[in-house]
């Protein structure tokens, strides 16, 4: 599997890792880990929820703190859990999501995760270990899963809700079919919300930046009674408008673009009315009201990557309109049993968007080359191009039914089924920017729905003292319906009837791995895993070409791509050192994908198409860092290295219409040769970390923390340009004092220090158009925490 040097690499970290295993002992600190008897006692009772509380924030000590998480699907120690796997919570979350950003915040802030978007504050795309998808429409699926509360997020719409009040995020790279299921082949980003307490909890931050930028996140709650607790969470942001459009014939109010509101609430509650039943009721909403992603046109000099001369980020010349809303409900039911041995656990959920719509000037500039000479501009626009997509509809139901056993000596299990149902609802519309009033002139509906169901078994015996082994098996099945019209065709007279679609998979995924305790905090690792995507629908037929270059008009826009498989070896080294100071995670791996499914965006019609490539292969390493020098220093560091590459000689795609130097051979028919190319958006390096000062571990006094995040070189498109890539790298600071042993604390903060311009995407159908991160934020927060 894979090839030669990746199989080398493997082998090396093997013996490696063996090494360790023999030296381990040498450099591992006596005595037992910290916490070892709380986690003990949460596998008692695997699925109640009080048995995963948010720990209390205390002061950095002269441990690394024990990490509990649910990966999978019980509460364990991360340290002896045979799969790579990142936390962010406490104090990272804190500073990376302050000044109100969206979900995009922890890109690059663990291993081998990147995101990015060309919708702005929704539709959020994920990728780990350089696998993932570019494709923009709004029933597209994703190679990565994202998890919130144990219910899987499906629409990329859905997955562009906001984050607050959470207890941790979880990322577990690599397959992870048998416990997550499908669409999950390059791993999982796993949500865990703050939970209802018995005790009385109130946590609160407020802060005012640049922009008028403001963030207000918290949550409240405590016991109603005996039996029944709650939690009330709430969010809202808002930011100023900061980008002025200077075209001439621009009218509205300047600045014109770039602002938002964003509101979210939750409402839980957590009934125990006996030692052996729990149920958590979860119901949540969020809408977001403001500006689309900013598309910008010639913003990139041809023959580089750089901005051309004079680029001023808070500046466009625009003749279409932007706009997004978004509005959103949902809820979740988890109920446990303990029946003694095991405990029966279901959770239900349901996520709704009543509402979105999401309009954006896709050329970026104004005008079009056919009205003449000094009539558009930034640059060279060849033709007009306003679109909006949206969903009057979307309905999501899930089921999760799970029998576990309850922390037995030596083998412990799980057993479940699970149900998913999405239908979903999507209108694209095209608007004519070159006419007064941009009047709509294009209108295509598309329909889906997806069921699919699995069974899935998982165990994990204890051979001796230092050796165990896991292994689980999952099946599952997936059809999908689609649907699609034009009624008002851009390109193409009306349909005669609405296109169909039809799709059915079934796949067997499974793991196997196998742990050993070299030492009492060394734990060495090797998992082999497969994973599976179901098969994808891409029905943009509104701007599907009228075919006269002798494409096949049987597909009218409309591409169907089969099922992806993965399988993946991976070895690791978990270990606690130092005086318990000193957290090194490792992990590296070799992968193969099979028909992986790519999406060709842009290219001269701006319309994406469903491809398998013929396979990819990918391997690389990556590293978790904690560190505590001292009681008033802390740093974490994470690195990664992942390499891809797609082998498929046969595949070929369309290049830019926008005038890009395309450093890939062409073929016959003007198309890109993409064999041998990296993933789109799949950096080779992510360094990301932390640094924090506390000048009073006990009761928080003077701290300080700088953060950064970097990711190396990254093309944009299936295809190789000189244009359409770019590296980033993002700095931030907080400099504060807290007070009363923390429970108050006020602090200056910084996000983007640098300022620093990043290009972070481009459309190339009709021009060099860019898209770029947000500038700097300075502002001042203020914490309570009761």
């Amino acid at each position: 599997m894979g090839s030669k040097s990746a199989w080398r690499i493997a082998g090396i970290l093997v013996l490696a890792l063996l090494g360790m295993a023999v030296g381990g002992p040498c450099f591992a600190q006596e005595g037992g880990q910290t916490g070892k008897e709380a986690v003990k006692e949460a596998q008692q009772e695997p699925q109640k929820d009080e048995q995963v509380q948010p720990k209390k924030e205390e002061p950095v000590g002269r441990a690394v703190e024990e990490i509990v998480v649910t990966a999978q699907k019980r509460p364990e120690d991360v340290q002896k859990i045979p799969v790579a796997i990142s936390t962010l919570s406490g104090t990272d979350l804190n500073i990376i999501l302050t000044a109100g950003p969206d979900i995009r915040a922890i890109s690059g802030r663990v291993p081998s995760l990147t995101l990015e978007s060309s919708f702005g504050r929704a539709f959020p795309r994920f990728y780990i270990r350089g696998l993932g998808n570019t494709d923009f429409d709004l029933n597209a699926s994703q190679p990565v899963s994202m998890v919130v509360d144990e219910v899987v997020m499906e629409n990329p719409i859905v997955k562009g809700m906001p984050l607050f009040d959470l207890d941790r995020i979880e990322v577990l790279r690599g397959p992870q079919g048998t416990l997550f299921g499908r669409n999950t082949p390059a791993g999982v980003v796993k949500f865990d919300t703050k939970k209802p307490t018995k005790e009385f909890e109130s946590d609160w931050s407020a802060s005012y930046g640049s922009y008028n930028n403001v963030d207000i996140t918290g949550g409240i709650g405590g016991a109603i009674s005996d039996t029944l607790s709650a939690r009330f969470s709430a969010l809202w942001q808002s930011q100023s408008d900061w980008v002025y459009n200077r075209w001439s014939g621009y009218t509205g109010k300047n600045p014109a673009l770039g602002g938002h509101e964003t509101g979210a609430a939750r409402l839980q509650f957590l009934w125990k009315p006996s030692e052996d039943f729990t149920a958590l009721f979860n119901v949540h909403g969020w809408h977001v009201d403001g500006t689309a992603r900013i598309f910008r046109a010639n913003i990139i000099q041809k023959g580089s990557n750089d901005f051309v001369p004079g680029f001023q980020q808070d500046t466009v010349y625009q003749d279409g309109m932007n706009k997004q809303l978004i509005s959103a409900l949902g809820g979740v039911l988890k109920m446990d049993y303990n029946l003694g041995s095991t405990t029966v656990t279901s959770v239900t959920g349901y996520e709704r968007i009543n509402n979105m719509y999401s309009r954006g000037d896709i050329d970026g500039g104004y005008g079009a080359a056919s009205l003449g000479e000094g009539h558009y501009g930034p640059g060279f626009i060849p033709f007009s191009s306003e679109s909006a997509d949206g969903i009057p509809y979307l309905a999501q139901v899930t089921e999760e039914l799970r029998l576990a056993s309850n922390g037995a000596e030596v083998f412990n299990w799980i057993v479940g089924a699970y149900y998913f149902n999405e239908k979903v609802d999507i209108d694209s519309f095209s608007y004519d920017s070159l006419t007064a009033g941009n009047p709509q002139n294009g209108y295509a509906t598309q329909y889906q729905k997806t069921d699919s169901y699995a069974f899935f078994a998982s165990g994990n015996v204890n051979l001796s003292e230092r050796w165990s082994l896991r292994g689980g098996l999952r099946y599952t099945n997936d059809t999908k319906d689609f649907s699609a019209d034009r009624p008002q065709p851009l390109f193409q007279p009306p349909l005669t009837h609405p296109i169909t679609r039809h799709t059915s998979d079934s796949n067997v995924s499974w793991d196997l791995s196998a742990f050993y305790t070299a030492a009492p905090d060394v734990n060495l690792y090797t998992r082999v895993a497969t994973g599976y995507r179901g098969p994808s629908i891409q029905g943009r037929i509104m701007f599907a070409p009228d075919f006269s270059d002798g494409q096949d008009p049987a597909t009218n826009g409309v591409s169907v791509a089969k099922a992806e498989t993965i399988s993946s070896f991976e070895v690791g080294m978990k270990s606690i050192v130092a005086d318990q100071r000193l957290r090194l995670n490792l992990a590296a791996y070799v992968f193969q994908m099979d028909g992986q499914q790519l999406t060709a965006v842009g290219g001269q019609y701006n319309v994406a198409t469903l491809l398998n490539a013929h396979r990819t292969n990918g391997h690389g390493f990556e590293a978790d860092v904690e560190y505590i020098p001292t009681p008033n220093w802390f740093g974490s560091v994470g690195l990664s290295w992942n390499s891809t590459k797609i082998d498929d000689r046969n595949l070929t795609v369309a290049p830019c219409g926008g005038g890009c130097t395309v450093t890939n051979p062409i073929n016959g028919a003007g198309l890109a040769l993409i064999n041998g190319n990296s993933l789109p958006y799949a950096p080779e390096w992510i360094f990301s970390g932390l640094l924090n000062y506390q000048s009073d571990p006990l009761n928080r006094g003077y701290f300080a923390s700088f953060d950064w995040a970097y990711s190396s070189d990254k093309s944009f498109l299936l295809y190789e340009s000189k244009e359409f890539h770019s590296d980033s790298l993002e700095l931030g600071l907080r400099v504060g004092y807290g007070w009363n042993q923390g429970k108050y604390q006020v602090a200056l903060f910084g996000r983007n220090i640098a300022n620093k311009k990043i290009l972070q995407g481009g459309i190339d159908f009709d021009n060099l158009t860019g898209m770029t991160n947000d500038p700097r934020i300075i502002g001042v927060e203020f914490g309570v925490k009761l």
